[in-house]
């Protein structure tokens, strides 16, 4: 099919932002919408070898759903993508599956290969173009489509899998959608050119696109927050010339209006992105995972993310105080639609895609900020809490703490992690306490110390999370440990796990030791009451 030129491209994006509008205007259509999608990817999935094993039928209700099909994570539907890998037809979906997305959910988890079926991608476009609609309808123009939109993803190379009868390849979920974009998004707007989509090497590619891009017309970026810095930097470097450097981006692209950002909270690079990218650029927030497409913005940040009701994927909620990974087989009825979610209550998300995995446990944990247009906010992981010692603090406490204390003090994030501190009585340590990992950017006017530090998150700590609160005045947990690290410490750890680049994030917390005592390893500090004291190894 022939690509469209550019002046129909932005007319019809102006038809579709109109009707984008109106659908956005009330929330009515929501619950029909996953009604549909119920009906039409159990029609599907009844057909196929894992359908068939649990009894799913094309016309069951929502309630024998829950009674027949059990909730199940990665692990639990590893042997049937195994199959699917080796070119066996209609076993997770009907047909034969050609893409696997590489994941790891986190860079601490094992590694998975997330089925990407030809319904996979058609859900991620649609789903992508969607969330640019909710975009222009927000601001109300479609100059976002008049230049090119540069997309900072993973590589493009894809693995051959050696052990499928049939072509089949692996890689980053970026790199397999921006393979398959639609002839019109790749003439007209996409951004990088193929050769350099290939390149895996980030600091190769980042040059790359900063050679190729900066006298272009780049209206939108997208990508994950610290690397969108590292090309800003690149960008404006490579625009200099002799003593005239721009201060910012937009400088370097006039019409630079809009970033795209998600797979991470923004929160800690919030001011650093305003400042890099220019005093008028919108920030635009998407819930994205390698699973699906789960929400986007359509209102104002604080309102929350709007669930993508009517992409082809179903949602089902379990209330977090009913989950038990253990067994899961149990907490199955416990689960809601759409239509009997609470604001206020944090529920762990439950998918089925149109990739067949069904009842599928991605380990994420939101809660609805509105129901009668459903808006939710992330808060965490399931294996990224904190409650070695009961306290049940999640990933949106102790990233939402730390921000707090560094913008009172003019001190911005490059990245953190937390981890519990055991009893260690040889030590005088008679309770448990947090140990914080914590990597600022230098250059700030007030320097930073690791008892200033902890004191404040505590305080915050104990404002957001009673159960906190309840541990530290009931004298159960110590006062946090705040260790400060040179830059670096992170980057170095995120190389020797292979997850440098691209769409990998760092752990923000997690109930054990482990990321803690390899972070330990990396590093020699004397007291962890300053900045100075440490050295890679």
């Amino acid at each position: 099919m022939l690509a469209p030129p550019k002046s129909l491209i932005n007319l019809g994006a102006s038809y579709l932002t109109s009707r984008t509008l109106r659908k956005l205007r009330d929330g009515g259509d929501a619950v029909p919408s996953q009604e549909k999608a119920f009906v039409h990817l159990c029609s599907q999935l009844a057909g196929t070898a894992y359908g068939k094993e649990i009894g799913l039928t094309a016309k069951i209700t929502y309630e024998q759903f829950q009674g027949k099909v059990p909730l199940r994570t990665y692990e639990d539907f590893m042997p049937y993508i195994e199959r699917m890998k080796r070119g066996e037809e209609s076993v997770l979906w009907p047909g034969r599956c050609s893409f696997y997305a590489v994941s790891s959910g986190t860079t601490a988890g094992r590694t998975k290969f997330l089925p990407v079926t030809e319904d996979m991608i058609a859900h991620f476009r649609k789903a992508g173009l969607d969330s640019l609609l909710y975009y222009t309808a927000r601001v109300g123009h479609t100059g976002v489509f008049n230049g090119k939109q540069l997309f900072l993803g993973g590589s493009t190379t894809l693995s051959r899998l050696e052990e499928s009868k049939y072509p089949a390849y692996a890689g980053d979920l970026s790199g397999i959608t921006a393979l398959n974009l639609p002839r019109w998004v790749e003439k007209h707007l996409y951004e990088p050119s193929a050769e350099i989509a290939r390149i895996a090497d980030w600091p190769t590619k980042i040059k790359a696109i900063a050679d190729r891009t900066w006298n272009r017309d780049i209206t939108m970026m997208a990508g994950i927050p610290s690397w969108l810095l590292i090309l800003a930097e690149a960008v404006i470097a490579r625009a200099s010339s002799g003593k005239i450097r721009p201060s910012y981006l937009q400088a370097v692209w006039p019409n630079l209006e809009c970033l795209v950002h998600g797979g991470v909270p923004v929160g800690p690079f919030a001011s650093e992105l305003r400042t890099a990218l220019g005093p008028t650029v919108n920030f635009h927030e998407v819930y994205p995972a390698s699973e699906g497409f789960i929400a986007t913005q359509d209102a104002e940040s604080a309102l929350g993310l709007r669930l993508m009701t009517d992409v082809g994927l179903f949602f089902e909620f379990l209330p977090l105080r009913d989950y038990n990974e253990i067994d899961l087989f149990k907490v199955g009825r416990k689960t809601v639609p759409l239509a009997d979610v609470r604001t206020g209550v944090d529920y762990v998300l439950v998918l089925t895609t149109p990739a067949g995995l069904t009842r599928y446990v991605i380990g994420d944990i939101v809660r609805f900020i509105s129901t009668d247009i459903p808006r939710l906010i992330y808060v965490g992981r399931t294996r990224l809490q904190l409650s070695a010692f009961g306290e049940h603090v999640i990933e949106k406490e102790v990233t939402d703490a730390l921000l707090a204390v560094c913008q009172r003090h003019g001190w911005i994030i490059s990245n953190f992690h937390v981890a519990p501190m055991f009893v260690n009585t040889g030590i005088g340590q008679k309770r448990g306490r947090h140990e914080w990992w914590v990597e600022l950017r230098p250059g700030t006017h007030e320097n930073p110390t690791g008892p200033v530090i902890a004191g404040e998150l505590d305080e915050e700590l104990q404002r957001l999370n009673d159960d906190y609160e309840a541990k530290r005045k009931g004298g159960g947990l110590e006062p946090p440990l705040v260790r400060l690290v040179m830059p670096g410490i992170f980057e170095h750890w995120l190389r020797n796990k292979g997850k440098w680049g691209g769409q990998n994030k760092m752990p923000r917390c997690r109930n054990d030791r482990e990321i803690a005592d390899e972070l330990a390893q990396l590093a020699r500090f004397s007291s962890g009451n300053s900045c100075s004291p440490i050295i890679l190894g």
